[in-house]
């Protein structure tokens, strides 16, 4: 059912949640799965930060076929900028499904900080799963 499973990553607790269930749907599928960071700056310590994050993601994932890509927001967007980068990614790399992991916030944390999850939802054409945080 899905050839081609997306998912934008970042440090955090609920991120690792969702790129274990993005690597369960590509293994599930037999499907490529392509590994995305998003940066707000292009400096070279940067890129160097997105690029270890990178890495230590797919460090132990074996059994499918894995792309990985560095993405650079426009900070002056915010979480927009964020979220029009990753949508932009995975629809030049024609995702079938993009899993998301959303921290579950409610209430004014959630009016004040936003989601870039719920900017996704608005952007892409392709499934999206989210991944919540138990």
């Amino acid at each position: 059912m899905y050839k081609k499973v997306y998912i934008a990553i970042d440090e955090s607790e609920f991120s690792k949640q969702a790129l274990a269930v993005a690597i369960k749907m590509a293994q599930i599928f037999n499907s490529s799965l392509c590994i995305a960071h998003c940066i707000s700056s292009d400096d070279s310590s940067s890129q160097e930060t997105g690029r270890k994050v990178l890495e230590k993601a797919r460090v132990n994932i074996n059994d499918i076929s894995i792309e990985t890509k560095l993405l650079i927001a426009d900070e002056q967007y915010g979480l927009n900028g964020i979220s029009l980068a990753i949508a932009e990614s995975a629809t030049d790399w024609k995702a079938d499904l993009l899993v998301v992991g959303t921290s579950n916030r409610k209430g004014l944390d959630r009016f004040f900080s936003g989601s870039v999850a719920e900017e996704l939802v608005r952007k892409v054409d392709c499934s999206i799963m989210l991944v919540r945080i138990n």
